[in-house]
């Protein structure tokens, strides 16, 4: 009878414990809000000297705008690359060329679970990354494998659209 008594007092204080433990350690507060992105999309792009009507860009991403090719081989408007998807969500690049330079970038990205506190860290790390390197060469992030990865395959379909 003492033994089971002692047995019975120890799985509910241990029972007792796991619950108190579980109810007491919460998830990381996410952000109130991702940091505020412009839209390149709704923007207008700089006045293009070519007449050409507005074109698709096959299956490498959208094109926005028709203009002339530069000397860096990319012609200016705002080209948005393919969405590239990873095991937390979806990557997708927007790009701003002017004068055969990439002059602004924005991108889509998950904000749930994880990717709510590596996200708004990473994408505008990358962001500048890319304006400085003109390219989709850019460094990836530590801490954000996937994002980083899936930012520059977004970013190279956008840069293939806008050398078509």
């Amino acid at each position: 009878m003492r033994r089971s008594t002692a047995a019975a007092v120890g799985t509910l204080t241990g029972a007792a414990l796991i619950v108190g433990v579980r109810l007491s350690v919460q998830p990381p507060a996410a952000p109130a809000a991702a940091p505020p992105s412009t839209s390149l999309v709704d923007n207008p792009a700089p006045a293009a000297t070519s007449k050409k009507p507005a074109g698709t860009a096959g299956a490498a991403g959208k094109k926005t705008t028709e203009p002339a090719k530069n000397k860096s081989g990319l012609k200016d408007g705002t080209f948005k690359g393919k969405g590239a998807t990873n095991p937390y969500g979806t990557v997708q690049v927007t790009l701003r060329i002017a004068d055969g330079k990439i002059t602004a970038v924005d991108a889509t990205y998950p904000t749930a679970g994880n990717s709510a506190t590596i996200n708004p860290v990473a994408i505008p790390k990358l962001k500048q990354e890319t304006l400085q390197a003109q390219s989709a060469k850019v460094a990836a992030v530590s801490g954000a494998t996937y994002t980083s990865q899936s930012y520059q395959e977004s970013l190279q379909a956008a840069l293939d659209s806008a050398k078509a």
